[in-house]
């Protein structure tokens, strides 16, 4: 029988961090992705081409990819609190300050300052979870607080489709609306932050006394487990096996943004319909997304295994492009087989991110899991690119889509081969 202190502590855990860190996760992915949303309209306005859209959509990834580990190790020196409060602040700054592109140079100028302001946030986060869940838990616990990612999407699209209608009002576009709106709550959770994060589990007054002990104890006995783990960040940097974990990442990394920054385009390729409209519809992968990020997390904890629960969700996202690709383009099926495509790419989230925090320990995992998600973000920068690259060159978005495809099939092949069994304990 269940530990009931345990199952006590856990239940508590979760209701107490995932909900808020959901919330600060759905902001940050909104303030990265809301260009999706508006670059129907602001492409048109500012006479960007495909090319120049996918550069700026990319750009973000270079500063964001270059600062994470720094961000990471500054954060274990002021603590989670402190960093993750000024690290919103600031990009929410510059989100906000997005309502001022007028042209090429200002849009990549302010997309690669937003991402040296979100820099650390993600990995930061992360490893937050690793003093809060044992790695039994962590699937479903990564999974819950990732679903910001999906649902980031489910309320952006409608919101973003509201803003953009007000276009004209106090002579501003409805692209530059739904940058001001959408940058503001950065700002204001920013102080809520300081007050509501609880470093540790020995600080959490919210846990009865046997809790803390019991949560304390076992984060410090998985901590304490150093044989075949990484505890310092040269270890982790000079270690092959961080590396290779790196690789299925950054797949399916490229093919997630590959598709998000393009996706309001692509429903409109096979719809013709207005932006507004365009934007509403494609909250409908992100429900599915939903569904993958939740189902796959619970089932990898239920079974122990983690990675055929990363490699089989990406041959579904796979599969999704494919369909997406050979069947016909109506609005109906573009928006079936993308959500088939979203259910497999963000299926893989929660179990993956299970493989470096199993064996990263103290700066090692501080440090390695910021270089794991810059690694995997490169693809953040190229999957838009590859596709926009494309798209100009051969006028359909086929080919992209086959190339992202590709790509999560050889993230699931890597996934498979490692040779380190992930299984739970």
């Amino acid at each position: 029988m269940a530990d009931p202190v345990a199952q006590s502590a856990l239940r508590k855990v979760r209701w107490r961090l995932i909900p808020f860190l959901f919330l600060l996760y759905i902001v940050a992915y909104l303030d990265r992705v809301n260009v999706g949303f508006a670059a129907i309209d602001m492409n048109r306005d500012l006479g960007f081409s495909a090319a120049v859209y996918g550069m700026g959509s990319g750009i973000f990834f270079l500063s964001y990819t270059s600062l994470e580990v720094p961000s990471n190790l500054l954060l274990m020196r002021f603590g989670v609190r402190v960093w993750i409060a000024r690290i919103m602040f600031s990009w929410g700054v510059v989100s906000t300050a997005m309502m001022f592109v007028n042209g090429a140079a200002t849009f990549y100028l302010l997309r690669f300052l937003l991402g040296a302001a979100e820099a650390g946030f993600f990995p930061g986060i992360i490893f937050y979870l690793t003093h809060w869940f044992p790695a039994r838990e962590r699937a479903r616990a990564v999974g819950l607080f990732m679903t910001a990612t999906a649902l980031a999407g489910v309320i952006g699209a409608p919101l973003s489709s509201v803003l953009l209608q007000l276009d004209g009002a106090f002579g501003l576009k409805g692209w530059q609306w739904l940058f001001l709106i959408e940058g503001l709550p950065a700002m204001l959770l920013a102080p809520v932050v300081l007050t509501k994060m609880t470093e540790r589990p020995a600080e959490a007054g919210w846990l009865t006394p046997d809790e803390r002990d019991w949560l304390s104890r076992e984060i410090a006995a998985e901590q304490g487990q150093t044989v075949n783990a990484h505890v310092t960040l040269r270890d982790a940097l000079l270690s092959p096996r961080l590396w290779i974990v790196s690789v299925p990442y950054l797949g399916i990394v490229i093919a997630f943004y590959g598709v998000t920054f393009w996706l309001p385009q692509i429903v409109q390729a096979s719809s013709g319909l207005g932006s507004a409209k365009v934007v509403l519809l494609s909250a409908i992968p992100y429900v599915a997304a939903t569904l993958g990020l939740v189902m796959v997390g619970a089932s990898s904890d239920r079974h122990g295994e983690r990675r055929w629960h990363v490699a089989a969700p990406c041959l579904i996202g796979a599969l999704g492009f494919v369909l997406t690709v050979t069947l016909p383009q109506t609005l109906a099926v573009s928006l079936a087989t993308l959500s088939i495509a979203a259910f497999g790419i963000w299926g893989t989230l929660g179990p993956y991110w299970t493989l470096p925090t199993a064996f990263l320990r103290g700066t090692a995992a501080a440090g390695g899991i910021a270089l794991v998600n810059s690694v995997g973000n490169v693809g953040g920068f190229v999957g838009p690119i590859v596709v926009g690259r494309i798209l100009e060159s051969t006028g359909q978005f086929a080919p992209g889509l086959l190339t992202l495809a590709g790509v999560l099939v050889l993230g699931a092949v890597v996934a498979l081969v490692m040779t380190r069994s992930q299984k739970v304990k």
